[in-house]
């Protein structure tokens, strides 16, 4: 076949779970190969989405924090500053992630491809589809990318609004939706679900609204959006099913996202899709099809980035029959809102169905110097202990720095340790992992059934 490459595995994308798949066939003793579309590598999800929205949200925390109030910064700011210059450094951080990208795959000899992939007659080949994903649409309102919003388009805006409505109330709903309630703008998230981000325990949805409201957001809860267009003069009407109607200067569709995979031909390959849209695959990350390998975004929650990367090296050992690490245990989850949020390991709500006798230690950052230091007093840290070893099931952290105050507590679930393992710790001061040995004395103290642990237990 004269002008065609033969590679053991091509992977489509170029994301996290493409590029690390890549590599880890490679390393393996294998040609593997990455075809993306985008000039710059890295993923969509990543370069667009992901790094840009980090760096607003510094900047929202940042503007926030010298100007002392969202009522001062929304007056400094409106009409005056174009959110282009709050994403200053942007191009920096994409260009160095895709230099990196590009980097790691000459170390280990990844051959990066064209637009198109040429299967026929290859016999054995293997393909890894990493194509991430894109917004999901709305059936009765049209996203005009200028309005109407969606999470692709939302960081192109020429200027702050000084109203944003958000539909939706998942990950990157509130993610958006906190940002800019930080930079003082009016925001009101509006969703059928009665509480935002469904999929945390709710003593971290509280979290999250209670920071949310204290900056002004409000959140309309069991409403159905029937429609929204703009009404041609400067507002954007939402119409809900109640008849009510919601007005913003700005609407971000956050209905969720689905597969990116128009273009590919799967149709034909008969690959099966699930009924949100996304890439079937069982547990080795297998399709329907011989020789075709999903991972990342493209196959659904959980939507991380560190579960592609994960996802797409168990990929390509798998292509090969070759044996991976168990899954990780337990994965560690962080929603970059404001306030941040991240757990890990078993929740509370988890615990009651499953009928777990546990205690719950609490530290409130209020209580953590560092926290005062940084001017975020506001949050909390939970341990989830068994009562009877007082072994660590489980943590969540509501506040600044939670993403990676979290990762303490994954170690100590992954290690079976007990809430004395944070006591005998000595921690930094002032630090905010200082939250731990408060939280452990709570458990210990609820153990012992005192008010107060004795204070030879904490030295």
């Amino acid at each position: 076949m004269d002008g065609v490459e033969v590679f053991d595995l091509v992977c489509l994308g170029s994301g996290p779970a493409g590029q690390k798949a890549a590599v880890q066939a490679a390393r393996a003793g294998f040609r593997a190969a990455v075809i993306e579309r985008e000039e710059r590598l890295g993923g969509l999800g990543l370069l667009s989405g992901a790094i840009p929205t980090k760096i607003l949200r510094e900047q929202a925390l940042r503007y926030r924090r010298m100007h002392g109030s969202v009522t001062s910064l929304a007056v400094k700011l409106h009409g005056d500053a174009p959110l282009s210059a709050l994403l200053y450094g942007v191009e920096d951080v994409v260009g160095a992630q895709d230099r990196c990208v590009r980097a790691e795959y000459e170390r280990n000899g990844v051959e990066l491809g064209g637009h198109r992939l040429q299967r026929e007659g290859h016999v054995g080949a293997r393909i890894i589809i990493a194509t991430g994903s894109s917004p999901r649409r709305h059936e009765r309102i049209k996203v005009d990318h200028e309005r109407l919003l969606d999470s692709d388009s939302i960081l192109h805006m020429p200027y702050i609004p000084r109203s944003l409505a958000v539909l939706g109330s998942g990950v990157i709903a509130c993610e958006y939706a906190s940002i800019f309630a930080a930079l003082g703008c009016k925001v009101t998230i509006a969703d059928l679900a009665p509480e935002p981000l469904g999929l945390l325990d709710p003593v971290l949805r509280a979290g999250f609204r209670s920071g949310f409201e204290s900056m002004g957001g409000r959140y309309l809860g069991g409403v159905e959006v029937e429609s929204a267009a703009f009404d041609g003069y400067s507002q954007v009407d939402v119409q809900l099913r109640s008849g009510d109607i919601l007005r913003a200067d700005v609407v971000l569709c956050a209905f969720g996202r689905i597969a990116s995979v128009d273009g590919l031909g799967l149709d034909r390959l008969g690959l099966i899709l699930t009924p949100r849209g996304y890439v079937q695959v069982d547990a080795r990350l297998r399709t329907n099809v011989q020789g075709v390998f999903a991972a990342g975004d493209v196959i659904g929650p959980p939507s991380l980035a560190a579960a592609a990367a994960d996802q797409g090296r168990r990929a390509a050992l798998s292509a090969f029959g070759l044996d991976y690490p168990a899954n990780i245990d337990p994965v560690p989850l962080a929603v970059y809102t404001i306030p941040e949020i991240a757990c890990a390991g078993l929740t509370q709500t988890a615990a009651a169905r499953a009928n777990t006798d546990v205690i719950v230690g609490r530290a409130e950052f209020d209580d953590v110097a560092r926290a005062h230091i940084a001017g975020d007093p506001a949050g909390f840290l939970t341990l989830i202990c068994e009562r009877a070893s007082a072994r660590v099931l489980g943590v969540q952290a509501v506040g600044e720095g939670a993403a990676e105050l979290v990762h303490l507590g994954q170690s100590a679930i992954a290690r079976a340790a007990t809430a004395e393992f944070f006591i005998a710790q000595m921690f930094n001061f002032p630090s905010m992992t200082e939250a731990y040995r408060i939280a452990a004395l709570d458990v210990m103290r609820q153990r012992a059934g005192r008010s107060k642990i004795q204070e030879s237990t904490s030295s």
